[in-house]
C-alpha cells in the first residue's frame, strides 16, 4: 500500500536554487568574461607592429617576410599584414606583422622581384566591427533572459503568468492510484463510488436526467487521506487528476485567485 506522504515524495520538483543551476550560472558568467577579454585583446596577441615603412623594407631586403597581404579597406586605409620566417616560441606559428603604406605601382614589382609571395584583398571593416561589438550585448541579453526571465517563468511569477493557474496534472500512466492503495476508510470509499461510475460514463446519467455533480467535499484533519482519496477517485474513472493548493488561489491582489479558478477549469 502507497501512503500519501511517499506520493507527495515523488511529486517534489527540483528547487528553483539547486547547485547545478547556480554552477550553470557561473559557468555562463565565466565564458562571459573570457570572450570579452579576448575580443579586446585578440588585435594584439602575435601581431608585431612596424611603423614605418623602411623597417618593412629592411625586413623584405634581410628575408625575413615569409608572406604578405595588401589590404585596401573600402574605408581608403592601406596596410600591409602577413607572417614573418620567425617562430613564435610560445605559440609555435609564425610572428604576424602590419604595416601601413601608401599604395603605388611599383609596390607588387618590388615585392616579386625579392620572392615575397603577396595577394591582394579589399574588405569592409565595419561589417566586422559592427558584428564584434553586437556580440558581447547579445550574449548579456542572453544571460539576463536566463538569470531572470526563464527561472521567472519557471518559478510561475512571471508578469504574463500571474493569474494563471498553478495546478499540476498529474500522469494517468507513471501515478496510477486507485482504491487498493487507500485503506482505513471504507465508508467514504463507498459514498464516492457514485462518483467514479458517473465519470466513467456521464451520458448513461444525463439520460436518465440525472444532474451532474458539482463536487465532494472531504473534511477531515491533515494527513488522512484526502487528496490520497481524491486520486484514487480520477484512478478508477481513468481520468485526469489535477493538484493544487487551495493557498493558491489566495492572493493580495483583487482578482488573481479568481483568475486562477478560470484558468485551472479552462485546462480542465
Amino acid at each position: 500500500m502507497t501512503s500519501q506522504r511517499e506520493i507527495e515524495d515523488k511529486e517534489r520538483k527540483i528547487p528553483p536554487g539547486s547547485p547545478m543551476r547556480g554552477l550553470l550560472t557561473w559557468l555562463l558568467l565565466l565564458v562571459a568574461f573570457v570572450f570579452l577579454f579576448q575580443s579586446f585583446s585578440r588585435g594584439h596577441e602575435r601581431s608585431r607592429r612596424i611603423p614605418f615603412n623602411p623597417d618593412f623594407v629592411e625586413l623584405v631586403e634581410q628575408g625575413k617576410v615569409r608572406s604578405c597581404e595588401i589590404v585596401n579597406e573600402l574605408s581608403g586605409v592601406q596596410y600591409i599584414r602577413g607572417e614573418l620566417v620567425e617562430i613564435d616560441p610560445r605559440s609555435g606559428k609564425p610572428k604576424q606583422f602590419r604595416v601601413d603604406v601608401i599604395m603605388t605601382d611599383d609596390l607588387p614589382r618590388w615585392l616579386r622581384e625579392r620572392g615575397v609571395a603577396f595577394e591582394f584583398r579589399t574588405q569592409n571593416p565595419y561589417v566586422w566591427q559592427i558584428v564584434s561589438g553586437a556580440i558581447p550585448f547579445l550574449l548579456f541579453a542572453a544571460l539576463l533572459y536566463f538569470l531572470f526571465v526563464r527561472q521567472m517563468r519557471i518559478a510561475g511569477k512571471g508578469a504574463l503568468s500571474f493569474g494563471k493557474s498553478r495546478a499540476r496534472l498529474l500522469n494517468r500512466d507513471r501515478d496510477q492510484i486507485t482504491f487498493s492503495n487507500v485503506a482505513g476508510i471504507e465508508e467514504a470509499k463507498e459514498e464516492v463510488q457514485e462518483i467514479v461510475e458517473f465519470l466513467k460514463d456521464p451520458a448513461r446519467f444525463q439520460r436518465l436526467g440525472g444532474r451532474i455533480p458539482k463536487g465532494v467535499l472531504l473534511i477531515g484533519p491533515p494527513g488522512t487521506g484526502k487528496t490520497l482519496l481524491a486520486r484514487a477517485i480520477a484512478g478508477e474513472a481513468q481520468v485526469p487528476f489535477f493538484s493544487i493548493s487551495g493557498s493558491d488561489f489566495v492572493e493580495m491582489f483583487v482578482g488573481v485567485g479568481a483568475s486562477r479558478v478560470r484558468d485551472m477549469f479552462e485546462q480542465a
